[in-house]
């Protein structure tokens, strides 16, 4: 069998033959500027701009080192079939020897200018492309609007979030990306937009092609003719369901840990009011003639207990709709749950409830940031500290929105400033043992999903140390009578 041998060489001879059409083709430029200037009694006028001409095209498109060829061989057409002749390659006169080498020049100059042009050119033009490729085949979701909120532009991964094809989304109106409740927030993006603000990332809804709901981080960038004026926007939208589920995940557990932590204390209380029933059962048993009154007092102890059952039960109990809340009383019920806590570390509570008024939320979710932060301060006084807690109407700082403040303040060990800024990121602990770093991160989450807002103040100086949480919550206000007290929980 004959052995078939590879031409190993066949890649080397590639520049070669490239070389030999770059030049070539600069030799059949200059071939054609003395053909038309042969054969045009017009072009024959100005021979120095045409075959300049051929120069510039060598250089535009074979490049510097043809550019120059064609110049040496332009120069040579023109001593040799142009300018007057009398001996070959023999100038003629000082003139034309003036009037070559300034050719010369500016023919080298011109090329050289040429191929710097179509250089920028080239690589303006690939990296249009590769800001093309990377726009079309981004996993977010990019494309563009006019001023009015018309869709121009539609990439890949815009079809694969919002199910909709390039012939069915350009031409339409970015509106029917957003569900109903969210059609005024996307008029204001348009306002912002056409007045030239740019709306940066933030959490939000959108609307696949089936009607299923995806939550998103989308932001607006303007876009600008040269002269400066808007003449649409860039909207980039991602995909963000895999993260909201984990965070939904962490916080769910989080509020069984939660949960879990108040075990001992609804145990401790719960068995209290059992023994009294017991006892009382046992005293109607022996004593009929007051059984009545026995068994109407072990029904009050049984209320009390199914009482802590329901507050236990509204920390892991589900809701799927907000409704009215009285943050004083919800309170109230999360320091009854802790009592055992806060009496056996002889923690002195001080309420003050101001001003009252509801707010719409999630009772389970509020029970768990106001536990959150109740622990949090139990946690860092020492025995005999004192904790004040706050329920008051107020304003938001921000835009001044009316709401509800809570304010949970300790005088325990407080929080270095350099660890301040990080309390509130998932994972980050400031506690020594027993602490997963996810309760703050939770209480923020909620705070959030209330669109309300939770600041905080420590301090670490020694006797006047102390850690102070401030809630705001947007509010529907209903006045109710102002209670002030101060007294340890029993």
């Amino acid at each position: 069998m004959v052995e078939h041998k590879p031409n190993r060489h066949w890649w080397t001879a590639l520049p070669h033959q490239r070389v030999l059409v770059q030049y070539g083709g600069a030799a059949v430029t200059t071939w054609v500027a003395l053909s038309l200037w042969s054969l045009s009694p017009f072009l024959r006028r100005d021979p120095f701009a045409l075959f300049l001409a051929a120069v510039v095209v060598t250089a535009r498109f074979f490049g510097f080192g043809p550019a120059l060829f064609c110049s040496l061989l332009s120069t040579a057409c023109l001593e040799f079939f142009v300018l007057p002749l009398r001996f070959r390659f023999a100038l003629n006169t000082e003139v034309d020897l003036e009037r070559l080498a300034a050719f010369l020049a500016i023919a080298v100059l011109v090329g050289s200018l040429a191929r710097l042009k179509t250089k920028a050119e080239l690589k303006a033009e690939r990296t249009l492309r590769e800001k093309a490729a990377i726009v079309e085949y981004s996993d977010d979701a990019i494309f563009s609007i006019n001023p009015n909120g018309v869709i121009t532009s539609w990439n890949r991964g815009a079809e694969r979030l919002f199910s909709y094809g390039p012939d069915e989304a350009v031409g339409a109106s970015v509106k029917r990306l957003a569900p109903p409740e969210r059609q005024a927030e996307v008029e204001r993006n348009l306002e912002l937009l056409k007045r030239g603000g740019q709306v940066d990332f933030y959490q939000t809804e959108r609307m696949r092609k089936d009607g299923t709901r995806v939550p998103v981080l989308l932001s607006i960038s303007p876009l600008r003719s040269a002269k400066g004026s808007i003449v649409g926007g860039s909207i980039m939208a991602r995909d963000i369901s895999v993260q909201k589920q984990s965070e939904e995940a962490i916080r769910r557990s989080e509020k069984l840990a939660a949960a879990g932590r108040l075990a001992a204390s609804v145990a401790h209380e719960i068995n209290n009011p059992l023994e009294a029933v017991l006892n009382l059962l046992y005293l109607a048993r022996h004593d009929p003639s007051q059984a009545d009154r026995y068994l109407t007092m072990a029904e009050q102890e049984v209320g009390r207990v199914a009482s802590l059952t329901q507050q236990t039960l509204g920390f892991v109990r589900e809701t799927n709709l907000p409704g009215p809340l009285n943050p004083a009383t919800i309170l109230d019920e999360v320091l009854q749950l802790y009592s055992r806590t806060l009496e056996s570390k002889k923690i002195r509570v001080a309420r003050r409830y101001r001003g009252g008024c509801e707010i719409v939320g999630y009772s389970g979710e509020l029970r768990q940031l106001l536990s959150n932060l109740l622990v949090n301060a139990v946690d860092a006084m020492e025995s005999g500290g004192s904790l004040q807690v706050r329920v008051a109407a107020g304003h938001q700082w921000a835009d001044g929105a009316e709401g509800v403040r809570i304010t949970i303040a300790d005088n325990g060990s407080g929080i270095p400033r350099e660890k301040l800024s990080r309390i509130f990121e998932p994972f980050y602990t400031t506690k020594q043992e027993g602490g997963t770093g996810l309760g703050l991160w939770v209480c923020r989450g909620i705070v959030e999903k209330h669109k309300g807002s939770i600041r905080v103040r420590s301090r670490v100086d020694g006797g006047r140390s102390g850690t102070v949480f401030s809630v705001f919550l947007p509010a529907v206000r209903q006045p109710v009578p102002a209670t002030e007290a101060a007294f340890p929980v029993s």
